[in-house]
């Protein structure tokens, strides 16, 4: 059994993502048995750039990935007892060998630390991780009566699909919590749906497949308790407060929540207080995705060494990356075909990130949330494309 779930031992950081076939870049190291050796190797060596790093344990395992604005600063920093964290100084005394991938700017690491984490999944690494970090989609969908349900991939039957979201209690909680809301079956499709206004040759009594239409959780389509119209007006109103146009059972619940605790029933301001607390977390969730889903610009970022990068990002995700405009005709022609095909109306699609995405969806928004300033080098891309149809002017602001 020795060596089956052995990880392999690191020879490279490997290709760029966002340049197939382009050759993998190189890296340096550094390499020593104690600490203290590594330090006066990393004040001798690494240099004052942005980049990605990653520690290696003495097996040649690569165990840890971060990056840096500033290579020698950041890693120098786990070599300080008293100020850094402990985690630091875990992955320092299983370290026995450091490297270190250059990186044009600042964001170019951002994007490359996650890329890596993502292929070689490092023990010490959290965030990024897809075995780590387990997401769902709320899905609307199967006929005849349309329900919410979960899923880890949205599937053909599934008309309408939201997030992804962190999986778990949280989420099946919110899912059970808005079918009761919205008075939406929750049974298996094996169950017959008889609507109201549903012509039967013999008339029938029905018998609701479970107990939800009896305690008023449910419409009750399995037993003509309701006519088509009325379930899709109730399916209509989910997706509204999905897609964040309409709050209003938050508000309801936080107004039937207030009233209750003001007249001493705690038992059922409780209650209320757990749907509220459940729909407001799937509402902030959402909502977090959708913002940075909205993203969709031509990025300019300048190099840390003169090696400016556009970055070209649609829906949140960065999808390609060309270099400036230049003199070079052929460039600009290449760069203008590759814009256009990110940006088509064919390309671009309004379908929630997927699993593998929404880490660098969300990294996206974060780091225009964080950096406001940087908003103000993008361009939309039909000023970018303007940009490149035109040979550069000696005037023209640096990208």
């Amino acid at each position: 059994m020795n060596g089956l779930f052995t990880r392999p031992s690191f020879s490279g950081f490997g290709p760029l993502g966002l340049y197939p076939g382009a050759e993998a870049p190189s890296f340096d190291s550094v390499a020593a048995r104690r600490p203290g050796r590594l330090r006066a190797l990393m004040r001798r060596d690494c240099p004052r750039a942005p980049g990605v790093y990653g520690m290696i344990d003495p097996k040649g395992e690569l165990i840890y990935v971060g990056k840096a604005k500033n290579l020698r600063v950041r890693l120098l920093s786990y070599f300080r007892p008293r100020s850094r964290d402990p985690k630091a100084g875990r992955i320092l005394k299983r370290t026995r060998r450091i490297v270190w991938e250059r990186s044009p700017s600042e964001f170019a690491a951002l994007l490359r630390e996650l890329e890596l984490i993502q292929r070689w999944q490092p023990r010490f690494n959290v965030q990024g991780q897809p075995t780590h970090r387990r997401r769902v989609y709320f899905c609307v969908g199967r006929q005849p009566a349309a329900t919410l349900f979960l899923a880890k991939r949205p599937p053909r039957t599934a008309t309408f699909a939201f997030g992804p979201t962190p999986a778990g209690f949280k989420a099946r909680e919110a899912a059970r919590r808005l079918n009761d809301w919205f008075g939406l079956r929750d049974c298996a499709q094996s169950q017959t749906m008889t609507f109201a206004d549903q012509p039967e040759l013999f008339s029938l009594p029905l018998t609701p497949g479970c107990i939800r239409h009896e305690i008023g959780n449910c419409l009750g389509p399995c037993a003509a308790a309701c006519s088509r119209d009325e379930y899709a007006d109730r399916v209509d109103a989910l997706l509204a407060f999905l897609r964040g146009d309409d709050r209003t059972p938050l508000a309801i619940l936080e107004e039937e929540m207030n009233t209750a605790a003001a007249q001493l029933a705690f038992e059922r301001a409780a209650a209320l207080r757990d749907k509220f607390d459940s729909l407001t977390w799937l509402s902030e969730h959402l909502r977090r995705v959708r913002e940075a889903s909205r993203h969709s610009f031509v990025y300019r970022v300048a190099g840390h060494d003169g090696d400016a990068r556009w970055y070209l990002i649609e829906g949140g995700r960065v999808r390609d990356v060309v270099p400036p405009p230049s003199a070079d005709a052929a460039q600009r022609r290449e760069a203008i075909a590759r814009i256009r095909a990110v940006y088509s109306p064919r390309s671009s699609s309004n379908e929630p990130p997927r699993p593998h995405e929404i880490d660098g969806t969300l990294l996206v928004a974060s780091w225009f949330r964080r950096r406001k300033e940087e908003r103000q080098s993008t361009l939309d891309p039909a000023t970018a494309l303007q940009m490149y149809a035109l040979p550069p002017s000696p005037d023209e602001p640096a990208a």
